[in-house]
């Protein structure tokens, strides 16, 4: 594809980007509680005041209201900015890895990533809601791509080898070892990546996983087999570093 196009497809993605950080901010907040996303206009939570366009800039409005409502002055959840700069940066990592309409793809896949990512890690909760519509994405790319096959084996495989270690897991220790969204992470992975990137995918969650615990107990803080760990956000991250580099071991 030609240069012009890359440009073209390299713009789209990093201009979405804040806006779709936006919306996956108010996803994390309201999806845990249980209320309506796409129908119910945003309102500051502290007065109720609904927001008008001049609020809804995503970054800028922050920035320039310095993180806090312009009506009562109660403060606007951080996560919003983060967000609002994470996803055009995502899609921005991306782009310089796969230029053209392929890196714009990659950057879907960030996106829905990072929102499982962040639902996991605050409430170790990987919705299918979520975690299905990452499974259709990958398979639809797939099929367009002529690769369907390989793909939905990946996702059938993946879903089975973490079913059953959970199930085995229960069964020796008599208590839940991984969470049942951590499987359909890992068949959303496969359906994306393949199942030749399996194996690439659970070393990159294990070693990350690892690593974060040994922190963890560095900094002084209980981390170990019996505290509860956020599996999805290292599944996560072995997806998004297996779809951009390949699997480990192959050129």
């Amino acid at each position: 594809m030609d240069l012009q196009a890359d440009l073209a497809w390299l713009f789209a993605a990093v201009a979405l980007g804040p806006f779709v950080g936006s919306f996956l901010g108010l996803m994390s907040l309201r999806l845990p509680d249980g209320r309506p996303v796409a129908l119910a206009r945003s309102a500051c939570p502290a007065c109720e005041r609904r927001l008008g366009p001049i609020d809804l800039v995503p970054v800028l409005s922050y920035l320039a209201l310095r993180g806090h409502c312009r009506t009562c002055g109660a403060p606007i959840p951080p996560r919003y900015l983060v967000l609002e700069l994470a996803c055009p940066a995502l899609a921005l990592w991306s782009m310089l890895v796969h230029p053209s309409a392929e890196g714009f793809l990659g950057a879907l896949l960030a996106w829905q990533l990072l929102l499982l990512a962040l639902l996991d890690a605050e409430h170790f909760w990987l919705p299918r809601a979520l975690t299905l519509p990452l499974l259709v994405s990958g398979l639809a790319v797939a099929a367009a791509q002529g690769l369907l096959f390989d793909h939905a084996l990946g996702a059938g495989i993946g879903f089975a080898g973490l079913s059953l270690l959970a199930l085995a897991y229960r069964h020796l220790r008599g208590r839940e070892g991984l969470g049942g969204g951590d499987a359909y992470l890992l068949a959303g992975g496969g359906a994306w990546c393949g199942a030749i990137a399996l194996p690439s995918i659970l070393l990159i969650a294990a070693a990350s996983g690892l690593a974060f615990v040994l922190m963890q107990r560095l900094r002084g803080r209980p981390a170990g087999l019996d505290q509860p760990l956020p599996f999805g956000v290292f599944l996560a991250a072995g997806t998004w570093l297996t779809w951009l580099y390949g699997p480990l071991g192959l050129s």
